[in-house]
């Protein structure tokens, strides 16, 4: 039996994009292991067979000591668990965790980004500084011989190859984290006043504040429809948005905000609409893929990631980022015309069963498995 590692900063994050994988990890036999920051989510994955160890590492930390600290603890998890093959999921894992199991002898390494942020899209000086301080460390993330990185689109991944971060051979394109396209299924449209969903965490960066902005301009202009937000802040995350103006957008009845939901599946069929506003480099939007699947018409933004899952004028509208008048046209577009919506519908289900099914992307990612644990 082979013992597979999971390098997560969060519980939730395991449970919402690695679970299916784990668990077709563990039925083809290998020991499951995850290590993560265990919050709310501990007791589910322990139910599931998988050995449970917890960490302190923080996305939000950037206290060095902590970091040095986290960057230890790794390596004596590591060292103790001796597991044959790391699958470290995100900035932080992929830079400390590579670290972490250079030291420790570690002969099998997977390193997924879940797409690129801030440091590798801003332009000025700050940000050059952080792109040239943290590329060296990419580099050595990516230069064991016995090591892959998943990258979820091929933009992502071809920036990565310009740079010299990585070479083409150890550059491995898995598009997303997959979506259960039996849970995700289309049902029959809902009657009553069309709505528009966004169901994803509370983040600036995510374009919630444009799409309040664009449901303004819907409703000061008499236009039929609702826009719902579904999920909470990320206290951790330095865009969050403060759950005192999440109420107030919903206490003036701009918006409606729902909060965490656990039932995604039923919500998306009571809507009509899916929509990310993104501003930043997405690697394949969950929220997108799990919308598409259940046979939503989509509108998102021309940014990377979002480009994977949307096409223009054929399963929805893609609009330029930081604009609510072109987002809430789209918005209009589709809230309006139920034809176009069952149409561009439909040619969602198609795109996310033939393309991003959960069974591709475990398929692939179970296949980079045994060839690193092969080698």
């Amino acid at each position: 039996m082979r013992k597979i590692l999971f390098l997560v900063t969060e519980d939730w994050y395991f449970w919402s994009h690695r679970l299916p994988l784990a668990r077709a990890a563990q039925a083809a036999g290998h020991e499951v292991l995850v290590a993560t920051r265990v919050q709310d989510h501990g007791d589910r994955i322990r139910t599931q067979g998988f050995r449970l160890i917890p960490i302190g590492l923080r996305r939000s930390s950037r206290n060095p000591l902590c970091e040095i600290k986290a960057i230890y603890e790794l390596y004596q998890i590591y060292s103790t668990e001796k597991p044959d093959l790391v699958h470290q999921v995100a900035i932080k894992p992929i830079l400390y965790g590579s670290l972490a199991a250079r030291f420790a002898g570690i002969k099998a390494i997977v390193n997924a980004l879940t797409g690129l942020g801030y440091v590798f899209i801003a332009k000025g000086k700050k940000a050059f500084f952080l792109r040239s301080l943290i590329t060296p460390f990419f580099w050595f993330a990516f230069s064991c011989r016995n090591c892959r990185g998943i990258f979820q689109n091929p933009e992502d991944r071809q920036t990565f190859i310009d740079r010299k971060i990585i070479i083409p051979e150890k550059a491995v394109l898995i598009r997303g984290s997959g979506v259960n396209t039996d849970l995700f299924s289309p049902v029959p449209e809902a009657e009553g006043e069309p709505k528009a969903i966004l169901a994803s965490r509370m983040l600036w960066d995510k374009g919630v504040g444009d799409l309040v902005e664009a449901s303004k301009l819907l409703k000061n202009r008499g236009m039929p429809g609702r826009v719902i937000l579904a999920g909470r802040p990320d206290p951790d995350n330095p865009a969050s948005i403060p759950e005192e103006i999440l109420t107030g957008w919903h206490e003036k009845g701009e918006i409606i905000w729902l909060g965490h939901r656990e039932n995604i599946p039923r919500l998306l069929q009571q809507c009509h609409v899916a929509v990310l506003p993104s501003s930043y480099r997405e690697g394949i939007p969950k929220c997108l893929l799990e919308a598409a699947s259940a046979g939503l018409p989509l509108v998102a933004t021309d940014v990377r990631g979002c480009r994977e899952i949307v096409r223009n004028g054929v399963n929805g509208f893609i609009v330029p980022p930081k604009d609510p008048e072109r987002l809430a046209q789209a918005l209009a577009t589709l809230l309006q015309n139920r034809e176009l919506r069952q149409r561009m519908g439909k040619a969602s289900r198609e795109i996310a069963v033939n393309e991003f099914s959960e069974e591709l992307v475990v398929r692939a990612t179970l296949a980079l498995y045994e060839e690193l644990l092969g080698n």
